[in-house]
């Protein structure tokens, strides 16, 4: 499996290139074209845990419930995958586990678990509160975001803010904070962040969803 980012950072887009026998797993909606040689088969999040986990993950994470499954059989051939949000993307070789923000997870090999895992505690003002994928498995996944990516070598404590997180490596330790006091939360737009500390990787995204959307709706006209 070959692997090539493009139009980075604002409208990126991968190709996978996809020799006889491999396949590569998508979120439903990711794929922007493909070969005709390459077969596309959509199924449940059912893996390792049943159609209960499944409805589980898309009702605390609003991921899609549905994956594709895109296979190259006797002749190779190619996918082109995108995110949902106007932004970069970044392919991480697992090797072990990998935390994801919900929204951020693209694709990965077929081998990979995706899990959901609660990361902290109900935001009154976030709605569905703070979730995050856990990928367990070994072999490239495909991550997106809103804005450019940045990535963070942390070697001592570190914040920032929940909107901003794409993923991070399991040896981070971290914690769920409130900034201030709820008075100041509401009023100053400043919210939720997370504390880092420990060794490992922190994977960024330049511009936050949830505020973007607060922006963007206020010009928009009442439903």
């Amino acid at each position: 499996m070959d692997i090539q980012l493009n139009y980075r950072p604002a409208y990126s887009m991968a190709t996978v290139k996809l020799s006889p026998g491999e396949a590569i797993r998508a979120e439903s909606g990711a794929m922007v074209g493909m070969s005709d040689t390459l077969s596309m088969e959509t199924s449940a999040r059912t893996q390792k845990g049943g159609l209960l986990k499944g409805l589980a993950r898309k009702m605390l994470t609003g991921e899609s419930f549905f994956l594709n499954l895109f296979k190259a059989e006797a002749v190779a051939g190619e996918v082109h995958l995108s995110p949902s949000n106007v932004g970069d993307l970044v392919v991480h070789e697992n090797n072990g586990e990998l935390l994801i923000q919900s929204t951020c997870y693209v694709a990965s090999h077929p081998a990979i678990d995706i899990q959901t895992k609660v990361a902290g505690f109900k935001n009154w003002f976030g709605g569905k509160g703070f979730f995050m994928l856990k990928a367990v498995g070994t072999g490239p996944v495909l991550l997106g975001a809103f804005g450019a990516i940045h990535e963070v070598e942390i070697t001592e404590d570190f914040i920032v803010d929940t909107g901003h997180i794409v993923a991070f490596e399991p040896t981070l330790d971290y914690k769920i904070k409130r900034v201030g006091s709820w008075f100041s939360t509401f009023f100053s737009g400043e919210g939720f962040v997370c504390h880092f500390s420990g060794r490992g990787k922190l994977w960024i995204q330049t511009r936050n969803p949830g505020e973007f959307g607060k922006l963007v709706g206020t010009k928009l006209p009442p439903r």
